[in-house]
């Protein structure tokens, strides 16, 4: 068990900051402090059990960062040797405790949708093959892994199986992609914030609406039309289509990790979607 006295963000926010205390948040990651200075001025520190994804949100804050100013935290600190971060904290209130259905929902969603058009469109790059190759590749190794778990019957299989082909096949854009887009990771104050960027990476433009579309829009349609808006474009029917395939990513990760981590409501949500799918 670490104590205070051996932990690596408060030894790391000690010797960066001096003087910290926790705040006790109970909807907080174990392995994320919020912490207060002496002055009153708010941090996070952050340490990560797997070492990509420590250097994966690094990189992602020291290289395109600049291309979110005004939106997201500041890197104070790091302790590579413990995968440690340390950065300050970005005004607002988490964008999934607003109230459902209220206009600082709908927002969020078109501030969301603003923030996320501006990286895409600094950061695109048009109609890539390697793209598709890739992702096909990895929904065949998590189809693999639901498969030998028994978690999919023989005609999803051959469902995940036809969109693998689909993404291996389509040249799609490649942007910068946050890919754990959704509220609970915005904020939403006199300024839009976004926090977690371990999954970030250039990927397929079109699989960062994945979450949105099959966690919340389907029983939210405004709110869609609210992200698109502040986006700037609405998906034509190739880039819907081609968001479907990338549900099917959604559907296979979700059954195997909620699986694997005896979550029952993942496992759901990944049921939910495959059920969609076929």
């Amino acid at each position: 068990m670490i104590t205070q006295f051996d932990d690596p963000r408060l030894n790391l926010a000690r010797g960066a900051l001096g003087a910290v205390r926790i705040v006790h948040e109970p909807t907080l990651p174990h392995r994320v402090l919020r912490l207060v200075d002496a002055d009153g001025n708010e941090f996070f520190a952050k340490q990560h059990s797997e070492r990509d994804r420590y250097v994966r949100e690094l990189h992602a804050y020291l290289t395109w960062g600049s291309r979110l100013t005004g939106h997201v935290p500041h890197v104070v600190g790091r302790q590579d040797r413990t995968c440690t971060l340390l950065f300050t904290a970005v005004p607002g209130v988490r964008a999934d405790a607003l109230p459902p259905g209220s206009p600082d929902e709908e927002r969020a969603h078109y501030e969301a949708g603003r923030v996320l058009g501006n990286l895409h469109h600094a950061t695109s790059v048009p109609r890539s093959g390697a793209v598709g190759t890739d992702l096909a590749r990895r929904l065949g190794d998590w189809t693999a892994r639901a498969d030998r778990a028994g978690l999919i019957s023989a005609l999803e299989r051959e469902r995940l199986s036809h969109n693998a082909d689909v993404l291996a096949n389509t040249l799609m854009d490649s942007a910068v992609c946050h890919l754990d887009y959704q509220p609970r990771n915005w904020l939403l104050g006199d300024s839009f914030g976004l926090c977690d960027f371990e999954h970030m990476r250039r990927d397929a433009r079109i699989r960062d609406f994945a979450r949105l579309e099959f966690r919340r829009w389907q029983a939210a349609p405004h709110l869609r039309t609210a992200f698109f808006t502040g986006y700037g474009k609405p998906l034509n029917d190739t880039e819907q289509r081609l968001l479907e395939s990338f549900g099917a990513i959604e559907a296979v990760t979700s059954l195997v990790r909620g699986h694997e981590q005896n979550d029952l409501s993942l496992s759901t949500h990944g049921r939910t979607v495959l059920a969609r799918l076929t």
